[in-house]
């Protein structure tokens, strides 16, 4: 359902680079009923969706002469489908369109993690201020005029070049080692493969979705240890996950004994073997080294609450802070394991790093089959 309103908006003349007479366009996405209220405000032309679908739907058949100023959102936050819809407006929308949320709808922590993770260019007090929208709009069309040397300045502000030194030199290590390793360790590639595909039906190389930093979802890749369509059989064995709480919550899933692992999947599991087509994922960019865990696309969604979601502000890893702690230990809470993303996510550094990849070989031996 959306609405669609068109009247005149007042003059702005406060913004120096633009001309105060020009048009704003606003789309906002949230429960239609609570927006009823703008059709009182002095409105620009405005349309109104209850949900992302209903925006992309719309978004695809519009021009980009007519492409919304500005997106407001007001919905109880899902940082899960923000990303997928930030990502899809990347993708698929030839321009730059500031989203805004309706402060009202969001906590502290939710706005942090929000600005932390790019899913957001601002907050608003009252999203129903049509008026005062008209500012933001012209304020951010004052940044796209900016000059280059401007702009450069403003993301200079943004990224301090200590930050920008530990990415790049975090990068840097991913694709050294990745590289190497793909190189050394080709011939157990390529044997484990063939071993996979005589012991069991299915293809040797797993490849599933998984999301990793700032909700980014990518093909994950793992030689396969179980048999075909395990995922399936996943809802009748949460029950037994070393993950379940007791409130019957469980928000990661793993158990001992997994019936659907195959012989030679046990073997490859224990020995951390089955990871290795991952560096494959380290060198295209969708992982690192060190990091957080990947998470399937049904874990990472009961993730998304603004307590947990600062897990995702690290990047994918391969190896990382829980593994070198927990790993090879029969029980973990679902609060240590996040606690320790969350420390990761926090205090994460090129020499943390490395001590972390250290400490990795000792731990990669597991004590039992997890």
């Amino acid at each position: 359902m959306s609405l669609t309103i068109e009247t005149n908006l007042l003059q702005i003349n406060e913004t120096p680079v633009l001309d105060g007479g020009s048009s704003s366009h606003f789309l906002f996405v949230g429960d239609y009923y609570n927006k009823r209220k703008i059709v009182n405000c002095c409105n620009n032309v405005t349309h109104i969706f209850e949900n992302f679908e209903e925006t992309k739907a719309f978004l695809k058949k519009t021009t980009a002469e007519s492409l919304p100023d500005i997106i407001i959102i007001d919905s109880p936050l899902n940082f899960f489908e923000l990303n997928s819809f930030k990502q899809w407006i990347n993708k698929n929308i030839l321009a730059t369109i500031p989203i805004i949320y309706n402060e009202g709808a969001l906590n502290r922590l939710e706005i942090r993690n929000l600005f932390h993770l790019k899913l957001i260019d601002d907050v608003i007090k009252n999203a129903y201020d049509l008026e005062l929208l008209g500012y933001k709009s012209n304020f951010f069309k004052s940044l796209s005029l900016q000059s280059s040397a401007d702009t450069i300045k403003i993301k200079s502000r943004e990224k301090s070049l200590t930050s920008f030194l530990r990415v790049f030199i975090k990068r840097s290590i991913d694709i050294l080692i990745s590289f190497t390793g793909i190189v050394v360790s080709s011939p157990i590639l390529i044997l484990i493969a063939i071993i996979i595909k005589i012991t069991s039906k299915g293809p040797a190389i797993y490849k599933s979705k998984r999301a990793g930093q700032g909700f980014k979802v990518f093909g994950f890749y793992k030689f396969r240890t179980m048999i075909i369509d395990a995922d399936k059989k996943v809802d009748k064995l949460k029950g037994k996950s070393i993950y379940n709480s007791e409130d019957g919550k469980c928000l990661f899933f793993k158990m001992e004994n997994d019936p659907r692992v195959t012989k030679i999947g046990s073997f490859l599991r224990n020995t951390s073997i089955d990871e290795l087509p991952q560096l494959f994922n380290v060198l295209k960019g969708d992982m690192s080294l060190v990091g957080n865990r990947p998470l399937p696309l049904y874990e990472a969604n009961s993730l998304t609450t603004s307590e947990w979601a600062e897990r995702f502000m690290a990047p994918a890893g391969i190896t990382g802070l829980w593994q070198i702690s927990k790993r090879g230990k029969a029980k973990m809470s679902n609060e240590e394991r996040i606690s320790l993303d969350i420390d990761y996510a926090r205090k994460s550094s090129i020499r943390r790093d490395l001590r972390i990849l250290a400490s990795t070989p000792s731990a990669l031996i597991q004590k039992q089959n997890h």
